[in-house]
């Protein structure tokens, strides 16, 4: 059974080299990956781009509708400020869901491998479902000021430690 524990992390470079790969392969045009940010009042001061921005407030109402518009991605991604509880939560009430709406759609990849090592190969799956390491606060010190992977950033927000 799937559990917070067991859920996979990715870097935010990995991360990053998917979205560009994406961007500068086919443009920005129906991508097939999707992230999620659940911050809630602390969403300000920028977001990864393209990302949906769902406060974890409402993640529970949305879940059927986000199972439903993300069902044929191939990567999910989810993320809060430190991805230590919202962004977890979110991910592991996603997979839940995604298994009860979509039985027969065959397995996610959820295991205690991280993006890119080895391990944890073995069945063809159709979607692998992230949690991103160290969240927002670790992005935008790395992605932070560049525009091609983070929108409408705010540095002064971020120089002062501000983050919700």
């Amino acid at each position: 059974m799937t559990s917070i524990a067991n859920l996979q992390r990715i870097p935010p470079q990995k991360l990053s080299e998917l979205i560009l790969a994406e961007v500068e392969g086919k443009g920005e045009t129906d991508p097939s990956f999707a992230v999620i940010d659940v911050r809630d009042d602390d969403h300000i001061g920028g977001h990864i781009r393209g990302s949906q921005n769902i406060p974890s407030r409402l993640i529970d109402a949305m879940m059927p509708t986000l199972v439903r518009q993300l069902k044929d991605k191939k990567t999910v991604v989810f993320h809060c400020a430190l991805s230590q509880q919202r962004g977890p939560s979110a991910a592991l009430k996603y997979v839940r869901e995604r298994e009860r709406m979509l039985p027969g759609l065959g397995h996610l990849k959820v295991n205690e491998t991280r993006h890119g090592e080895e391990g944890g190969e073995g069945k063809k799956e159709d979607q692998e479902v992230y949690v991103l390491d160290r969240g927002f606060v670790g992005w935008q010190e790395v992605y932070g000021t560049d525009e091609r992977l983070t929108e409408a950033y705010r540095k002064e927000l971020w120089a002062d430690g501000y983050w919700g």
